[in-house]
């Protein structure tokens, strides 16, 4: 709709705009004036109100950069102790919600933080409350409680206001009425524009009806009454200056760089044309429609700007919408390596550095989001925490398993018992692959440690090896000897007690000779053993009744010893318990095989063999623990 200035109701008095002219001729420029709720819970036009968001957005971004620098617990509160020195109408709603956003953020680390927490240790603790934190919440509360006093004095002040200025309202349509009196009433109605000026704000809400109140009160007084042409023609004159002023610097702002700024200084000048008196009839349209032109210029490039910053808000709020879908698509839940949860760390701070490049989307969409980013950021830094957490106890018992594992390898390295030591080094290098990782500080140092035992006695035995092996060849040669000599006893015609004193020698002599080469072992003992078993049954020597006799008067010598009976006892139990544990194995191993076979023959044979000795060693080790049992009762 299309505003005509309100002078044009009457010449004979200076008009001034009120709100509802002032707010529809601003429609009209393209400005938008609806009411609108502010921070301290007054109305204010809806242009105000976009104009306070995008100027707290921008103080948003100034807020952001300075929480870049480093905060304190204790220059937050010295910054919160300082606002209360101050008067509450110096300091802002935001100003305290800031500062207790950034205190939150001392024991609610940032993205970063957390980042880079865990960047440098296996685990990240969480922040621990600051020691002064009741005191800074209790001042929190203090400036919380001074700035809602304030309001509701600037409420009841504005409440006030608004009776005084209806009763001013009520004095000028009074000096209207009295028509008899205009040269007497002209100065106490100068007074009352006056007076209606300096009263401080009303509530927005009624700002509008108020001011059209007053204009039609002086509307009334000036055209209703004959008052003085000179007194008239100075008051148009006056307020022609003053708004040719204001028309001045509302074209200039055209120009301004900070847009922002521009739009909110257009505000205060549309009040101030408010405040100031109607101008002569003929000249009302013409200054009304120039500064209604001049103020369409800024609003369109408040607009303009609006919309760019709409669009760039748009662009951000898909970027970071995609931002948090690549980040909820990764899996964490299957890291099950240092090095598997290092390469998503990588790329979690790979992710939130690209966050970081993105400026704002629209204010509610930022929150949301940026909520949304963290708590998948926060849910995977916890889950690595407590990975490392479990994972410290395992590698602590891994670390403690392997120094004994290296221990005990540094004490048999020097040992000549070749044969025992090299078994009980290869459980060893067996039990040590079968532990897991150690923490890297020690793993080096400990394989080191480990290895370096285990190399030393492999390479004694390897030196000593060269003189064992002349050793061995000698004693295979002494071996076989007796074998022959066994062989010699059945084919000679000899005397029965002198053969079996014979094989009793033979078998001492076999006992002392020492070992023989390791492939040659097993062949030549079935030899030995098929020998004695050939010269056994060649003359029919009860050699197992023989051993029982030995045995009897070997523990007749121990009765009345119930400790060295014991550990006889016990000693022919682990025996009995070794050949039933091999008995088990062979004739395991027996059903494995198949006469039809290539070596199937052989083997079946030899099996078949190795069991009954082993029957044969167990009905005997029986008969032993039997007669110990019997002395023991």
């Amino acid at each position: 709709m299309d505003m005509q200035d309100p002078s044009k109701a009457s010449a004979q008095e200076p008009l001034e705009l009120n709100s509802n002219e002032a707010t529809a001729a601003a429609a009209g420029a393209g400005i938008e004036n609806v009411a609108a709720t502010s921070t301290d819970g007054a109305v204010k036009p809806e242009a105000e109100v976009e104009v306070e968001d995008i100027m707290a957005d921008g103080m948003e971004e100034e807020a952001a950069r300075a929480d870049k620098r480093e905060h304190t617990a204790e220059s937050l509160l010295a910054d919160a102790l300082a606002l209360l020195e101050k008067d509450a109408a110096e300091f802002s709603s935001d100003d305290i919600r800031r500062l207790r956003q950034q205190y939150s953020m001392l024991h609610r680390p940032a993205v970063k933080d957390a980042t880079q927490a865990d960047e440098e240790a296996p685990a990240e603790e969480p922040a621990q409350l600051p020691d002064n934190a009741r005191e800074f919440e209790a001042a929190i509360e203090r400036l919380r409680a001074k700035k809602a006093e304030w309001a509701a004095a600037q409420e009841a002040l504005r409440a006030a206001n608004l009776e005084r200025k209806n009763a001013i309202i009520e004095q000028i349509n009074a000096l209207a009425e009295d028509t008899d009196n205009v040269n007497r009433t002209f100065p106490r109605y100068r007074e009352l524009q006056d007076e209606f000026n300096a009263v401080g704000e009303v509530d927005p809400t009624e700002e509008t009806s108020l001011w059209k109140r007053f204009t039609e009160a002086r509307e009334r007084y000036s055209d209703n009454l004959k008052i003085n042409k000179e007194l008239r023609d100075y008051d148009f004159k006056k307020n022609l200056a003053d708004k040719e002023a204001l028309l001045e610097e509302a074209r200039s702002l055209a120009a301004m760089e900070d847009v922002i700024a521009a739009y909110r200084r257009l505000q205060d000048l549309h009040n101030k044309w408010r405040q100031i008196g109607p101008v002569a009839k003929e000249l009302r349209d013409e200054i009304w429609n120039n500064f209604r032109e001049a103020s369409a210029e800024v609003n369109k490039r408040y607009q303009a700007f609006f919309e760019a910053r709409k669009a760039r808000e748009a662009e951000n709020e898909a970027r970071k919408t995609a931002l948090c879908e690549r980040l909820e698509a990764l899996d964490f839940s299957s890291l099950k390596s240092f090095a598997a949860w290092e390469e998503m760390t990588r790329s979690i701070q790979a992710l939130q550095e690209e966050w970081r490049s993105l400026g704002f989307a629209s204010k509610k969409m930022n929150r949301a989001l940026f909520a949304r980013f963290r708590e998948r950021c926060d849910a995977f830094f916890a889950a690595k925490a407590s990975y490392f957490r479990s994972t410290r106890e395992e590698l602590a018992a891994n670390l403690a398993r392997k120094q004994q594992l290296a221990d005990r390898a540094e004490q048999l390295k020097d040992s000549t018992d070749w044969r025992k030591t090299t078994d009980e080094l290869v459980e060893l290098q067996k039990e040590w692959k079968t532990i897991g990782a150690v923490p890297k500080k020690y793993s080096d140092d400990l394989w080191k440690r480990f290895t370096a035992a285990c190399d030393f006695f492999f390479d004694q035995k390897k030196k000593a090896g060269s003189g064992t092996r002349q050793t061995e060849a000698a004693n295979l040669r002494a071996k076989r000897e007796i074998i022959g000599m066994l062989s010699a006893l059945t084919s000679e015609a000899t005397d029965k007690n002198a053969a079996i004193e014979e094989l009793r020698k033979l078998q001492t002599r076999w006992q002392e000779i020492g070992h023989v080469p390791f492939r040659e072992k097993d062949k030549l003992y079935e030899a030995y053993r098929s020998a004695v078993d050939e010269v056994r049954r060649h003359f029919a020597i009860a050699e197992s009744r023989a051993r029982r006799e030995r045995f009897e008067a070997s523990v007749a010598r121990l009765e009345g010893d119930d400790n060295k009976m014991f550990r006889e006892r016990e000693r022919l139990v682990r025996a009995l318990e070794n050949r039933r544990n091999d008995l088990r194995t062979y004739e395991n191993n027996l059903g494995f095989l198949s006469a039809k076979s290539k070596s199937g023959g052989s083997l079946l044979r030899d099996l078949e063999h190795r069991i009954e000795r082993l029957k044969a060693d167990i009905a005997e080790l029986e008969d032993k623990i039997a007669i110990v049992d019997g002395k023991l009762s």
